[in-house]
């Protein structure tokens, strides 16, 4: 069994747990100047994750690059499926081309198959690098931003009510909402403390919609200036009510006369528009997560599946990495719950990358047999359509 804390030969890269000290520091370092940081940022950043979850790659002895692992999980289709995140993943500039981040990727990837992980997501900076490791687009992470004078909604049917961040249990009322939605995050602690935590300069402002005993959602967020323009800045939010939706927007309206634009993110499909007089909304940035298929019977096992639907979907994977993924499985749904055995027909042919999407729902069968991710019957297209159809991923986190 691979050990993280064992030495690995990966051609001349070893790849490990950070040994020491000395190590820790190389490795603050290198991610110092691929992300642009500074030794105040990092040192906290590691802290954070903890230093047990980084993983480094060595040359001669000398680390070159490492990431972070954030074990945590991801719902899909009303079910939480382990999954660990890869964060800060770098390699010093110098040893950049050499080979040693497919190295790292591959030896995360084995890391992670041996511990029974199902899945892994990360941000990619390059898709090329990662789709060596299996990895390939998962779902969407959208930035929106509205003009507040265009808001225009008044009826505010849930007041507002002002709670210190450190006085309300946030994360039971955000998982009632992440549930709901493909690819949200059971969010690690590393990523709700930098939600909760400011910049030295600015202050986050927490308010509940609805009463203190039974909220109806919630809106975390922040205030900044721009050189012409002030924004509100949504950190987080939860929606769970069509009157805390109409809350949302008119307690947000009531910052126009200070505030020019609000931020927020969201879905690509953006259910909360609806609610607008005007579609005066814009999309700042969408961006792509990309999602490993680490273990292929897990992984199916363990997400939901539409209650109404009894069926059966037979698979032929095909695995580079991993040689416990290839072959022939019968994926049998029934009650919201599928099962997962070896063998059957295989009328559904695809590589561990194109299961990605078909897994998020991110694309459907039929485009992903026409983009040539995968070989399938009519009737194994009809049956993954049925399966698979769910809400679009998407996350408000990165990490």
């Amino acid at each position: 069994m691979l050990q993280a804390s064992n030495k690995l030969m990966i051609h001349e890269f070893t790849y490990g747990k950070l040994a020491d000290e000395i190590e820790k520091r190389q490795l603050g370092q290198i991610v110092e100047q691929c992300f642009i940081g500074s030794p105040s940022d990092t040192e906290p950043y590691l802290n954070r994750i903890g230093v047990d979850n980084f993983r480094v790659i060595r040359q001669a002895k000398e680390v070159v690059g490492g990431l972070g692992l954030l074990p945590m999980g991801q719902w899909y289709g009303g079910l939480c499926v382990p999954m660990t995140g890869i964060a800060a993943v770098g390699i010093a500039p110098e040893h950049r081309g050499s080979g040693a981040a497919i190295a790292l990727m591959q030896n995360v990837v084995r890391e992670l198959h041996e511990s029974g992980m199902p899945l892994s997501v990360l941000y990619p900076a390059t898709q090329r690098l990662y789709r060596k490791a299996g990895y390939e687009q998962g779902g969407s992470y959208c930035s929106w931003e509205i003009p507040t004078q265009s808001i225009q909604i008044i009826e505010q049917p849930l007041p507002a009510i002002p709670v210190a961040l450190e006085n309300f249990e946030w994360q039971k009322l955000y998982q009632q909402q992440a549930k709901s939605n493909n690819g949200n995050l059971e969010r690690h602690q590393a990523i709700w403390q930098r939600l909760m935590q400011p910049d030295e300069k600015e202050t986050i402002y927490a308010y509940l919609l609805g009463s203190l005993d039974q909220p109806q959602g919630y809106i975390i967020f922040r205030q900044r200036r721009g050189e012409n323009e002030s924004y509100l800045v949504v950190r987080d939010w939860v929606i769970l009510t069509t009157a805390a939706a109409k809350s949302f927007w008119a307690f947000l309206a009531k910052h126009r006369s200070m505030v020019n634009k609000v931020q927020w993110r969201g879905s690509v499909v953006e259910s909360l528009s609806l609610l607008l007089p005007e579609q005066t909304l814009d999309p700042k940035f969408v961006e792509r997560w990309v999602l490993r298929i680490i273990n292929v019977e897990k992984a199916l096992a363990a997400r939901g599946y539409p209650s109404g639907v009894e069926s059966e979907l037979h698979l032929e994977v095909q695995d580079d990495l991993l040689d416990a993924n290839q072959g022939k499985f019968i994926l049998s749904v029934a009650n919201g719950r599928g099962e997962v055995t070896r063998g059957g027909k295989g009328e559904m042919k695809l590589d561990v990358r194109g299961l990605a999407p078909l897994y998020t729902n991110l694309f459907t069968p039929q485009q992903l047999q026409q983009m040539g991710y995968l070989q399938a019957t009519e009737s194994a297209i009809a049956t993954a359509t049925a399966l698979f159809a769910n809400s679009s991923p998407w996350m408000p986190d990165f990490f």
